[in-house]
């Protein structure tokens, strides 16, 4: 743990509306995702479930499962469309976890309550379909609270959603 001097502000509502349910996915970024690839589906043996491209995110993304039924998690390989355009996938390569939550719509109203900054966008489809938001990596002065350091993904729990992508492989 880092020691910055200065203390965490104590929640100021401590009756949480929502629940993590537990990690969702984790997002790697590399300027090849082909060498991504190689590691994760040839040498590990993940099969890709399902692709994703978006313009407006600068990401070409192949989506994998790890394990099966409710422990599977989505390790989604990301590169950019256009490595010169914002936003950098790369960067962190760890580009962001993501925590399957109860309900979104509260989690994202009472986690502002308390001083969380979300990134710009609100809530919006992710790329398997779900509705999302992301608690920004840093904080401001209007929203103390962040993910110091690290882009976090709220992504509303869908039932079964997960065992599906696990038996429809890409």
């Amino acid at each position: 743990m880092h020691d910055t001097g200065r203390a965490a502000p104590a929640p100021r509502d401590t009756s949480r509306p929502f629940t993590v349910l537990g990690v969702h996915h984790v997002a790697i970024g590399g300027a090849d995702k082909a060498r991504l690839t190689n590691l994760w589906v040839n040498l590990l043996g993940l099969p890709v479930t399902e692709r994703f491209r978006s313009e407006a995110e600068n990401v070409d993304e192949d989506i994998l499962i790890a394990g099966a039924g409710a422990g599977a998690v989505e390790i989604d390989l990301m590169q950019p469309l256009d490595p010169a355009r914002k936003p950098d996938v790369t960067r962190p390569a760890l580009n962001h976890i993501g925590l399957a939550v109860s309900d979104l719509d509260a989690a994202v109203a009472w986690l502002i309550a308390q001083g969380v900054r979300f990134a710009d966008g609100g809530i919006r489809r992710g790329a398997g379909g779900a509705r999302v938001a992301f608690i920004h990596p840093a904080a401001s002065a209007q929203f103390p609270l962040s993910g110091e350091g690290v882009l976090i993904e709220l992504v509303e729990a869908v039932h079964d959603a997960r065992d599906e992508r696990v038996r429809q492989p890409a």
